[in-house]
C-alpha cells in the first residue's frame, strides 16, 4: 500500500462515524498534490444534496481528529467538498447507484469504435452511453453505435456522470 493509499484509508475510517452520525455519505477521499500543495480532500453527499453548512460541520469535526492523530507528516490543506453534478464513479457503490444513467468514459489512449453514421471505424478518447452493467474488470454501455459496448476497466481513465443542461 502506498503512502497516499494509507492516508486515504485511515481518513475514511476517521470520517465514517461523522458520516453515520449526520446521515451523510462519504463519496471519496483523495490525497493529492496540486500546484505545489498537498490536499487531503473528502467528498461528501446526502439525500437532497450537501450544503455549505454540512461541509463546515464535517470539516470542524474532522479537523479536530486529524490534529489529534497527526499521521501525515507533510503540510496539507484539509478540504470538504460536494462531489458535484458530474461526479466521478470510482467505487462499486458509485457504479451500482448509476446503473441506467448516462456516463462519460475517458480512455488513457484512443480506442477504435464503429462510426454510428457509416459503420466504419473511428478513433476516440471519450464516449458517452448509458451504464447497463459492470463488474471488477469491465463496464457495459448502451451507446448510439452499440446496444452493448463492453469496455475493459484497465483502459479507462475516468468515468463520470454526464451533465445534461
Amino acid at each position: 500500500m502506498t503512502k497516499r493509499e494509507e492516508y486515504e484509508t485511515r481518513t475514511e475510517k476517521i470520517l465514517e462515524p461523522i458520516m453515520t452520525e449526520n446521515n451523510f455519505e462519504l463519496v471519496d477521499v483523495e490525497y493529492v498534490k496540486e500546484a505545489g500543495n498537498w490536499y487531503l480532500r473528502a467528498y461528501v453527499d446526502k439525500e437532497g444534496g450537501i450544503t455549505l453548512d454540512d461541509c463546515e460541520l464535517v470539516n470542524r469535526a474532522w479537523s479536530d481528529i486529524m490534529d489529534e492523530q497527526d499521521f501525515i507528516p507533510d503540510a496539507y490543506i484539509l478540504e470538504v467538498s460536494s462531489p458535484g453534478l458530474g461526479r466521478q464513479l470510482k467505487k462499486e457503490k458509485d457504479f451500482k447507484r448509476s446503473i441506467g444513467e448516462d456516463v462519460d468514459v475517458k480512455f488513457y489512449k484512443a480506442v477504435k469504435i464503429p462510426n454510428p453514421r457509416n459503420g466504419k471505424e473511428m478513433s476516440v478518447k471519450q464516449i458517452t452511453g448509458m451504464l447497463k452493467e459492470f463488474d471488477k474488470d469491465t463496464i457495459t454501455l448502451e451507446t448510439d453505435f452499440a446496444n452493448e459496448y463492453v469496455i475493459n476497466r484497465k483502459d479507462i481513465s475516468t468515468v463520470k456522470l454526464t451533465i445534461d443542461f
